[in-house]
């Protein structure tokens, strides 16, 4: 079986600067150290294919200095660019603050990633044993949201799908939130996130009251329906909980699976580095709560470096999962 990863999440332009604190309204505060590089799904294909899974990008990148930065990135990474670039509109990008704790905050300014159109994506086909990446950046009302899920409801059932619905989530329009937690096979968020969306004060109650419900969480504490379907051999959800692990719950079974604490230096990129992980394992065969172990590891060494997309090789995993034993 030849698994592939394809995201249709938006890479953009990471613009980021390490600054002791950050400012208060209307303040400054001078910057220790800055880069700039991709960013956004940029992180989740390159953990995947670290850990050894086949990884193409399926979605939209611009004509200017971004675009070629963003495209030349990818491809050194080993990853596939599946559509041209987009006319006439370069890329876009985030504005990153990290402080001495290693917690991020975003401004983000969006580009041709959030500009994809019908007959672009139309053109991407994933086969029954590969597997799908959407981000919630994709699917606000002001980027791909009715694109992207009106095409998820052509992929082949057996395709897997893992919807990360990010930090923006209640910004999803209702309809295309119900299409597409309607086709997700599995649902990875952070605890801020699962708590914003169901309403609850923990991450354990949050996901205890998903998997109250038959087949899933519901889609936001004022609706009704169901989050994410849940068919087949497996299909859950995961909430992140930085060095504490993760919480996994399948068929309305709660799981915790342990992390690996470690001195944070930069959190960046740590939850797209937990799903590429868990994704590359999923599509090697791993049972799901394995699965999360080694995402758990992944997330680990990764916050452990400066940078965005500092995912670990599948060695290192395997080196720390082993002295974990």
């Amino acid at each position: 079986m030849n698994a592939r990863l394809v995201s249709v999440g938006n890479v953009v332009i990471d613009i980021a600067a390490r600054v002791p604190n950050l400012p208060e309204r209307g303040g400054d505060v001078l910057a220790e150290a800055a880069g700039v590089s991709a960013g956004g799904s940029f992180n989740t294909m390159v953990a995947a294919v670290r850990q050894g899974l086949p990884t193409a990008y399926a979605g939209a990148h611009g004509t200017g200095v971004f675009g070629d930065r963003v495209r030349a990135e990818l491809l050194a990474a080993g990853i596939d660019v599946l559509l041209p670039p987009t006319p006439g509109l370069d890329t876009g990008y985030d504005i990153v603050l990290i402080d001495a704790g290693g917690e991020r905050t975003f401004v983000t300014v969006f580009g041709a990633e959030a500009a994809l159109t019908a007959t672009a994506v139309s053109a991407v086909l994933p086969g029954e044993h590969d597997l799908v990446h959407v981000s919630g950046y994709g699917l606000l009302e002001r980027t791909n949201g009715a694109v992207l899920s009106a095409w998820l409801g052509t992929v082949p059932a057996g395709t897997r799908v893992l919807f990360d619905p990010g930090p923006l989530a209640t910004d999803i329009p209702d309809e295309v939130w119900r299409r597409v937690t309607g086709r997700a096979d599995w649902l990875s968020c952070n605890a801020r996130e699962a708590m914003m969306l169901t309403g609850e004060t923990d991450a354990v109650a949050a996901l205890r009251a998903g998997c109250s419900t038959r087949g899933g969480w519901p889609l936001r504490p004022s609706q009704s329906g169901h989050l994410p379907r849940v068919g087949g051999v497996e299909g859950g959800v995961v909430v992140r909980l930085g060095p504490d692990g993760c919480l996994l719950c399948v068929r309305g079974e709660i799981t915790h699976v342990p992390g690996f604490p470690v001195a944070a230096v930069d959190t960046t990129g740590a939850g797209d580095a937990h799903a590429g992980a868990f994704l590359a394992a999923l599509a090697a065969g791993e049972h799901p709560v394995a699965a999360a172990r080694r995402a758990n590891a992944c997330a680990a060494l990764a916050v452990t470096r400066s940078g965005p997309a500092t995912a670990p090789t599948r060695a290192e995993v395997d080196a720390l999962l082993g002295a974990g034993r």
